[in-house]
């Protein structure tokens, strides 16, 4: 048995897998299906420290990429040292997830774009624009977001534009309302798929779906926005005869990038039908029943006992491989 420390704070549910009572269904599923766990709350760095110092533990697990009050937005953090991945790595001290030079890639949007495109995996042609920043000479339709949010944050239906000037009004507001770089990219007016990398080595397996929503949610374009995630709006079908191509587009985007235990891969179809990876997410949601974790899981591996049962066994199982890849089991 392994008991794991699971770390969350006020930006749990913008980083990560949601707020402390995700944290709390995590931390129970993990008592029920045989290792034990504590949940350390931090609002700090020195809590942080005081939590990695003082408890026992055999692994962390953490909701978050960087100590932050912000419960809407991801934002950047302004130093290495506050990375919790960084820190980890320098304790050497065990953690589930994508190691800190993976986890910086994977919120970071651009640079996931330039690993991937550099690995030959299929991503919209993109551009990230500073402040001060000449707009690029791009085809439309183009599509405009943060560059280090999650969750559909700051995403809506200005967010496809049409001509330089809408670019250029949206760009702002990305700099204005989220400052941080804007990230512009091809629209892909395509349905949208998911795939859920689980364990590594042995224990790895990919879970495909495709991403539906009722069609009367949308505003203009058939776009995520941030007030359609994690309330139960979105609902996760079978990938049918997708399935195959979005589990090595994704198979290859996770060797390009170093991922391990539990990473999702969102992409869209763009407008030759062509699968294109818009997002890889580092830290998944783990709502019961509603993210698209469990959502998933419970459509490739559903027991008797129902969904409830089938989160329990995707935490044993993203826990328990972890633990082997440790050496811990």
């Amino acid at each position: 048995m392994g008991k794991v420390l699971i770390i969350t704070g006020p930006a749990g549910d913008a980083q990560g897998w949601g707020d402390l009572s995700v944290s709390e269904n995590v931390c129970q599923a993990i008592k029920d299906t045989g290792n034990d766990a504590e949940i350390a709350f931090v609002t700090s760095m020195d809590e942080f420290y005081r939590a990695i110092e003082e408890k026992a533990f055999d692994i962390v697990w953490s909701a978050l990429y960087h100590v932050s009050a912000k419960s809407e937005t991801i934002g950047v953090s302004d130093s290495d040292d506050n990375w919790l991945a960084d820190i980890l790595d320098r304790k050497k001290i065990p953690y589930i997830g994508p190691n800190a030079a993976t986890m910086k890639a994977l919120i970071h949007k651009t640079t996931t774009h330039r690993i991937l495109h550099k690995a030959g995996v299929a991503v919209p042609y993109h551009y990230q624009i500073d402040r001060e920043d000449p707009l690029p000479d791009l085809v439309y339709p183009a599509f405009v977001k943060p560059s280090f949010e999650s969750r559909s944050v700051g995403i809506s239906d200005n967010s496809v534009v049409h001509t330089p000037d809408a670019l250029e009004k949206q760009v702002a507001y990305i700099h204005d309302t989220f400052d941080q770089p804007a990230l512009v990219e091809e629209y892909l007016p395509g349905r949208e798929y998911t795939v859920l990398m689980l364990g590594s080595g042995e224990h790895q397996e990919f879970l495909a779906g495709r991403v539906e929503v009722d069609q009367s949610k949308f505003g203009k374009y058939p776009i995520l926005r941030a007030d359609l995630r994690g309330v139960g709006l979105t609902k996760i079908r079978p990938a049918c005869h997708r399935r195959d191509e979005a589990v090595a587009l994704t198979r290859d985007a996770m060797a390009a990038l170093g991922c391990m235990d539990h990473v999702r891969t969102d992409m869209r179809l763009d407008a030759r039908g062509q699968l294109k990876i818009i997002e890889v997410n580092g830290i998944p949601g783990l709502k019961p029943l509603k993210s698209w974790s469990p959502q998933m899981y419970t459509m490739h591996h559903p027991s008797p006992e129902g969904p409830l049962e089938d989160y329990k066994q995707l935490i044993h199982k993203i826990v328990s491989s972890a633990l082997s890849r440790h050496g811990l089991v």
